[in-house]
């Protein structure tokens, strides 16, 4: 496996960070596409209030993703709450 590798298990449970640093929740899932055998997106649970409305769950797409270690954290968020509608 070479470094920009990551497992998808690897994934799961690991907390989801703004680019300025405030949590926005947990992976639950990552989406591949089957052809290609990439991630597409992230379905992040346990989203807070404050950046989503009623925080509900919400799937990102990958290229906002910046980076993954101990924690994943994104390249680009809305600044404005997420509404449900």
């Amino acid at each position: 496996m070479s470094g920009t590798e990551i497992r998808l298990q690897d994934l799961h449970g690991k907390e989801v960070f703004l680019p300025d640093g405030r949590m926005l929740g947990v992976v639950h899932e990552t989406i591949i596409d089957a052809e290609d055998l990439t991630a597409t997106h992230i379905f992040i649970t346990n989203t807070r209030a404050d950046l989503v409305e009623a925080s509900v769950n919400l799937t990102l797409p990958w290229r906002w993703v910046r980076s993954v270690g101990d924690v994943v954290i994104l390249r680009w968020f809305p600044k404005t709450p997420i509404p449900l509608r």
